[in-house]
């Protein structure tokens, strides 16, 4: 009967520290994704305004996509600080995915700004 009991106190004690365990990496993945997820931001925004002057001086205002993505930074913010908490790590991982389409994007225009500045030979 004593053993019988120590093995289920020990089962449950084992239950017990897998779940906590378990609740404390997922937090750690969240906490490294939202993490992940704002330097990806931070980098984005902190490229998207040194390129706003070079965009500009080609395509001028009317059609500038740094504009564009400054406001799709915005509203990633807002989410993120309205649903962050919450938000699946799915989530997270889609938003942070966004951004780096949208960094890619102008990392693609501003090649193209200067292949247009180069020299033709």
């Amino acid at each position: 009967m004593t053993t019988t009991l120590l093995i289920l106190l020990a089962a449950v004690v084992a239950a017990l520290l897998a779940l906590m365990f378990r609740t404390h990496t997922g937090r750690t993945r969240r906490e490294r994704a939202v993490g992940e997820l704002l330097d990806a931001a931070d980098a984005l925004e902190a490229r998207l305004r040194t390129a706003r002057a070079e965009i500009e001086a080609v395509a001028g205002d009317d059609d500038n996509p740094i504009q564009v993505a400054l406001r799709e930074m915005l509203r990633q913010r807002l989410w993120l600080q309205q649903n962050g908490q919450t938000a699946t790590l799915r989530e997270l991982d889609t938003v942070r995915a966004s951004i780096d389409q949208a960094r890619g994007r102008i990392e693609t225009q501003l090649e193209r700004i200067e292949r247009a500045r180069a020299p033709q030979t």
